[in-house]
C-alpha cells in the first residue's frame, strides 16, 4: 500500500503541486477548494437554516434553485480535494481523519439528495407548516457538514504528517 501512496506522490503532477513555486499550484489549488467548500456548505447551510425555521417569511421552494450550484461546488471540491489528497497520499490516506471526512461528506450528500427529494418534492411546500422530516434532514445536513469542515482542517493537525520521516502531531 505504502508504494501506491509513495508513487501518487511522485506523479509528476503531484510533484508540481507540492513543489513548484508557481502560485498555480498548491496555492491556487488549496484556495478554490476553499471557495468551493464556502460555496458548497454556505448554501446547503442556508437551506438547512431555512428548514429550522429561520426567516419564515421567505418561501422554501425557491431555494431548490441553490442545487445546481451546489452540486457544481461539490464537483469543484471533489477534483481539488483528489488533487491535494494525491499530493500528499501517504500522510493523508493513512490518517483516519482522513476517512472520518469522508464518511461525513457521503452521509451529508445522501442528506442533499433526501432533502431535495422528499422536502422540495412536496407539492405542500409552502403551503402547510413544514414537518419534522424536514427539520430532521435539516440538523443532520448541518452536523454532517460542519463534522466534514471540522475533520478536514484538523488533518493539519492529528495523525501523520508529510515532510520529516517519523514525525507525527500524536
Amino acid at each position: 500500500m505504502n508504494d501506491f501512496l509513495s508513487s501518487l506522490e511522485n506523479l509528476p503532477f503531484s510533484r508540481w503541486v507540492v513543489e513548484s513555486p508557481s502560485v498555480w499550484a498548491q496555492p491556487t489549488i488549496l484556495t478554490v477548494h476553499t471557495i468551493g467548500m464556502m460555496v458548497l456548505a454556505g448554501l446547503i447551510g442556508a437551506i438547512s437554516l431555512r428548514l429550522l425555521g429561520l426567516s419564515r417569511s421567505m418561501p422554501v421552494k425557491p431555494l431548490e434553485r441553490l442545487y445546481p450550484i451546489i452540486w457544481w461546488a461539490f464537483g469543484v471540491n471533489a477534483l481539488t480535494g483528489t488533487i491535494l489528497m494525491m499530493a500528499d497520499a501517504t500522510s493523508k490516506l493513512r490518517n483516519p481523519d482522513f476517512y472520518i471526512k469522508l464518511v461525513f461528506i457521503a452521509i451529508g450528500l445522501v442528506v442533499l439528495v433526501q432533502m431535495r427529494k422528499r422536502v422540495f418534492g412536496d407539492p405542500n411546500l409552502d403551503k402547510v407548516p413544514l414537518n419534522g422530516t424536514a427539520k430532521g434532514l435539516a440538523l443532520a445536513s448541518l452536523a454532517c457538514w460542519i463534522g466534514a469542515i471540522t475533520a478536514g482542517r484538523l488533518l493539519a493537525y492529528v495523525g501523520p504528517v508529510s515532510g520529516v520521516p517519523g514525525l507525527s502531531n500524536r
